[in-house]
């Protein structure tokens, strides 16, 4: 019997591939600048590192949203490595959303602890 492969042809699946790989690309791009200022800031505080002088750094209310910035990058960054694998290796559906509320809602945990440590310095 042979395979009509022709035009009504049904690719499936997420979809997601080039806008996930540029995500991935760009926030870790957006992590590796706020590393870069982060260090060039310790590096050129004079003196030892103190948690007066650290704070000193992340006081700023412009440091505080490079600093929010990254962590809402660094969680969308998580969250597509982690959905990836969810999809890619758990096949019973009912898990595989299980897992990913799962990590949602700790991920949205963790962006609330990081909000309140930083507005807390």
């Amino acid at each position: 019997m042979a395979v009509n492969y022709g035009a009504k042809r049904i690719v499936t699946g997420a979809h997601y591939g080039i806008r996930d790989w540029l995500g991935q690309r760009v926030t870790a791009v957006l992590m590796a600048l706020f590393t870069l200022t982060v260090l060039a800031s310790v590096l050129f505080t004079k003196g030892p590192i103190t948690y007066t002088s650290w704070s000193g750094i992340f006081s700023g209310q412009c440091m505080k949203f490079l600093t929010f910035v990254t962590i809402i990058a660094l969680l969308y960054h998580a969250w597509i490595g982690i959905r990836d694998i969810w999809m890619d290796y758990i096949q019973p559906v009912s898990i595989r959303l299980s897992l990913q509320v799962f990590s949602i809602v700790w991920l949205v945990g963790c962006a609330g602890w990081a909000v309140r440590v930083l507005w807390r310095l």
